[in-house]
Parts: structure tokens; C-alpha cells; sequence
């Protein structure tokens, strides 16, 4: 029954991707505004096939966004997709996968190559520029991605690409400083079939190490849907942080501290609010921010 439901998921994915890869290759080309929300459409749609079912607390404001968020799988890309419109960075490596890559471009993602300064240099451009034109963008700041359990120590050397961008005159920095704001992301696979993920199962979604993506995403599709639940914090504006250093230690501690939580299942302290299911969707009550939950 479960390679019967994975077959059935990957031929409905490859039954919408393949259509409507064009149309977005198209929206590039005449560089149309609906380039930008055409994939978090997109998206939405695909996790609703994969069975992923969104419970976000926070939101993301419009305008130039810098989303620095832990990285458990490449299931994070479509459930970040589907949150808000936003591009992502990724390293040199991804640019050269065979059909990711492709998917990864129709997104407008930034390719970052880390080993060499020159082209990190480029990159912070690139980022600025795409900041300045008002993108959301995503950044994994661990550099790697765990099981889901932990949060690794975030990588100021990630950051050169978004902070240069403090301090006007700093060496390296980018022509272009936008107006940017920061927000921390913490995402958490919880539920499987709707029964809770303990520690040792939740290695089950996350994809890291020397796993083989395919091996990994067909396992992952035999298990069934998903409950992920998104912290989003509030905005703060870039250039309040005082160097990459800072914005790296403040996006770390937040991030690892929303994962804390809800791991913990708690919110600022008190328990997480309770979800009231409804047709499509339901709204969650909590004491300090309205959440969603969407399927």
C-alpha cells in the first residue's frame, strides 16, 4: 500500500511539474511580476499532493525580507514555497543536480560558491540587488542540514552575502544596502499520520549526511502525510545588527530557541495553542500571535 501511494504522489507531482515548468521559464523571459508568486502557487499545491499539512505561527511581510531558517530536509524547500513567495540561497553544488537544478532556477535561487571569496563577493551583490527589488529571500545558515533534532551552529561566513550590508564603508560591501528586515524561521516535522514524531523516528524526514536524495524522497513518500509546524519570528530591520558575527549569533539563538519549543510543545513559555480543524483550513488561538493551519 505504501509503494502504491508513493507511485500515485510522484506521478501527480510529475503530472503538475512538468506542465507548468514553461509557464514559469516564460514569466522569467518577459520578466512578469507573476514570476516571483507563480512557485509559492505552485508550491502550496504540491504540498497539499505530498500530504504536508502547514501550521504556521507569524506571517512574512511584503517588501525585502532576509528569512534565516534551520535546515532539516529538501522538504523545506516546497514548505517555505508555500508559507510566502521567496527565493532561496543554495550552494554552487545544487546549480549542477539534474532536474533540482532546473526546478532551483525557475525559483530564482541565489548560487553561493563557498570556497572562493571572489564569488562570495558576487553573491552578496546579487543578494543586495534582489533585496533591493523587494524579494524575500531564504537562507539555511547551518551551511548543512541535520535530523531534525538539533540546530548546528550557524556559519557567520553565510552571511557575507547579507551583511556587508550593514555597515556603509565596510570592505566588500555590496553597492546597494537595502532596507531589508530579518526574520528567524524554525521548522519542525511533528506528526506523522498524525501521530507524533519522537527523536528517534524524526531522522526519518530529515535528509542529511551522505544520504541518496532519491533513495531518501521515495521512503519519505511511502510513509504518508505530514504535520510541520513554522515559527516565524518578528522583523527586524538588517542594518540593526552590527556585523555578520551579530546576525549570525541572534538569527542562531532565535531559531534554535523556536525549535526548543516546539519540540517542547510550548509557545513563549505557555503551551501551544490548539488547533480547531475546519474544511481546508482552520485559525489557531494563541495569547501572543494569531497561526494558521492549512491543508
Amino acid at each position: 500500500m505504501s509503494r502504491l501511494r508513493a507511485t500515485a504522489v510522484l506521478a501527480g507531482f510529475m503530472g503538475l511539474t512538468l506542465p507548468l515548468m514553461p509557464v514559469q521559464a516564460l514569466l522569467l523571459r518577459i520578466s512578469h511580476p507573476a514570476a516571483r508568486r507563480f512557485p509559492h502557487w505552485y508550491h502550496r499545491k504540491v504540498c497539499r499532493l505530498l500530504g504536508i499539512r502547514l501550521h504556521i505561527e507569524g506571517s512574512v511581510p511584503p517588501g525585502p525580507v532576509l528569512l534565516v531558517s534551520n535546515h532539516t530536509s529538501w522538504l523545506d524547500i516546497p514548505v517555505l514555497s508555500a508559507v510566502a513567495p521567496v527565493s532561496f540561497v543554495a550552494k554552487s553544488e545544487v546549480s549542477r543536480w539534474p532536474f533540482v537544478s532546473s526546478l532551483a532556477r525557475l525559483q530564482r535561487t541565489v548560487f553561493v560558491n563557498r570556497t572562493k571569496r571572489i564569488a562570495v563577493g558576487g553573491t552578496a551583490n546579487e543578494m543586495a540587488h534582489r533585496l533591493a527589488q523587494g524579494d524575500a529571500i531564504v537562507l539555511f545558515a547551518e551551511g548543512t542540514s541535520t535530523d531534525g533534532n538539533r540546530v548546528l551552529p550557524f556559519q557567520s561566513s553565510l552571511f557575507a552575502a547579507a551583511k556587508p550590508v550593514g555597515r556603509t564603508g565596510d570592505a566588500g560591501a555590496p553597492a546597494e544596502q537595502p532596507a531589508a528586515v530579518v526574520q528567524s524561521v524554525s521548522i519542525v516535522y511533528a506528526r506523522l499520520h498524525g501521530v507524533p514524531l519522537g527523536r528517534a523516528d524524526r531522522p526519518l524526514v530529515g535528509w542529511y549526511g551522505d544520504m541518496e536524495m532519491q533513495s531518501h524522497a521515495w521512503e519519505l513518500l511511502k510513509a504518508g502525510p505530514l504535520d510541520v509546524l513554522i515559527r516565524i519570528s518578528d522583523p527586524i530591520p538588517l542594518r540593526e545588527y552590527r556585523s555578520r558575527k551579530d546576525l549570525a549569533e541572534q538569527t542562531e539563538t532565535a531559531v534554535r530557541e523556536g525549535v526548543v519549543r516546539t519540540l517542547r510543545g510550548r509557545s513563549q513559555g505557555e503551551p501551544l495553542a490548539t488547533v480547531s480543524h475546519a474544511k481546508g483550513s482552520a485559525r489557531v488561538r494563541s495569547p501572543h500571535r494569531e497561526s494558521q493551519t492549512w491543508q
